[in-house]
């Protein structure tokens, strides 16, 4: 089973978006293993992600891509990683480029920007649709 690590700066305080990431991470149990760790601050990245992984990044400046070419992108990803992958996610600012450098890819969900926290949410959103996809599921359609 695919383990899924995400790495966030911040912590969720809004109860709508604790509800959604906790009905996201039930839905993911049947997909994957997924560990969440949110940090204080940018400083603690680095040893958070400090692992043999499958590193991706989410910044503005990565790359898009579907829904469908995502969850071919995590299959591959997977394959790199020996089945782990860390995405990770920044605070306010964005990341800093010393954890960008390290990891293997760069991930953009679009041109603008969102809140770092609403984020989490989107991002267990895609994981999801991405798994169900690569499982035969229907959510997508």
């Amino acid at each position: 089973m695919l383990n899924v690590k995400i790495v966030c700066v911040g912590t969720l305080k809004e109860a709508f978006l604790k509800d959604a990431v906790k009905e996201y991470e039930k839905r993911l149990s049947s997909y994957c293993r997924l560990t969440t760790h949110e940090l204080k601050n940018d400083s603690a990245l680095l040893p958070a992600i400090n692992d043999k992984s499958y590193k991706i990044a989410l910044c503005v400046e990565g790359k898009q891509m579907s829904s469908t070419e995502f969850a071919e992108f995590l299959e591959d990803a997977a394959i790199k990683g020996n089945g782990n992958i860390t995405m990770i996610i920044g605070g306010a600012d964005g990341l800093p480029e010393e954890v960008k450098v390290i990891c293997a890819y760069r991930l953009s969900f679009s041109k603008m920007t969102f809140p770092h926290r609403l984020m989490r949410v989107i991002l267990l959103e895609q994981l999801y649709r991405a798994l169900n996809i690569s499982s035969g599921g229907k959510y997508h359609h």
